[in-house]
């Protein structure tokens, strides 16, 4: 399947450079006495870490569906995000704790760390036009699969151009004579990364407590539906989230002196239409009744 093998190019890809990229930053971050640029290649070695748990978790999403999950297992890129986010606030919370520290022994005790090497710009530089790529990449098969995992990846990726980027002012700052620049950009740095970090969270969450756009979607149904023979009026419109999808249902009023083979050619028809011409819409039930009908409303 085309979206599958979508989605396994984009992981195996930024696996691999983040992999290259958490070796490299770590190394010249020790050997090129830069607090900022080890920093970020702790933040590329978790980045490893959780690739890792969303390769698992959208293996597994696309298992077909069976009789304990008749909707499939899409579900489980929303929770994959989640443990993505979670990763990414750990880490920008370390990241932050680490490099504040750092700039207080430098101003309280007037100690000058070692010399930054030239070599650990190089490598900031380097990361920060990988991560340009990665960035455009993985957002690109995120926005044509519509796979929630695979966007919290790409704006992990997004993260990474700022802190390599702020790694590389931090470095140029401290070899210009001033100590605490590369640690406080770190710093800084970590507050963006915190920032998305968060927002990943909120967006997987809200996919796992099945937040729909009710008004937008309903909507939408009910444009869909305006032209169908024979249908009376929509009362009702209903959504539930299944991963990136969405299953609706609706109740319409039909004409009550129509036979229930009729009623059930009208219903056909308007789960074709929802179907067909609501992108994100995986199956629809409807629930017809005579129109003006009272409806029944759930206590509470």
């Amino acid at each position: 399947m085309p979206q599958k093998q979508a989605v396994n190019r984009a992981i195996n890809t930024g696996l691999a450079a983040n992999f290259l990229l958490a070796v490299m930053k770590t190394f010249f971050g020790i050997f090129g006495h830069s607090n900022a640029l080890l920093a970020d290649g702790v933040n590329s070695t978790s980045d490893v870490a959780y690739y890792i748990v969303v390769k698992i978790c959208v293996f597994f999403a696309h298992k077909p569906p069976d009789h304990e999950h008749p909707y499939g297992h899409r579900q489980l890129e929303s929770i994959a995000a989640l443990t993505v986010g979670a990763f990414v606030i750990t880490t920008a919370i370390a990241l932050f704790w680490d490099a504040i520290n750092k700039v207080f022994d430098i101003f309280s005790t007037g100690s000058a760390a070692d010399p930054i090497r030239l070599i650990a710009l190089w490598v900031a530089l380097l990361t920060v036009a990988a991560k340009l790529v990665l960035a455009y990449y993985t957002k690109r098969v995120a926005k044509v699969t519509g796979n929630s995992a695979i966007l919290a990846l790409a704006r992990d990726h997004r993260n990474d151009i700022f802190s390599a980027a702020g790694a590389a002012v931090g470095i140029l700052i401290t070899r210009m004579g001033w100590p605490w620049g590369d640690p406080l950009l770190g710093a800084a740095v970590a507050l963006v990364v915190l920032y998305t970090g968060i927002q990943i969270l909120r967006e997987a969450a809200a996919d796992l407590m099945d937040t729909v756009p009710s008004k937008e979607l309903e909507a939408e149904a009910r444009a869909v539906l305006k032209d169908v023979q024979g249908l009376e009026e929509v009362e009702e419109v209903q959504a539930h989230r299944f991963g990136p999808y969405l299953v609706l249902h609706i109740s319409v009023g039909l004409d009550g002196g129509i036979t229930v083979a009729e009623g059930d050619r009208i219903a056909t028809e308007v789960e074709h239409l929802l179907c067909t011409k609501i992108g994100l819409v995986q199956r629809a039930y409807v629930h017809y009744h005579p129109a003006r009908q009272a409806r029944c409303l759930a206590p509470g």
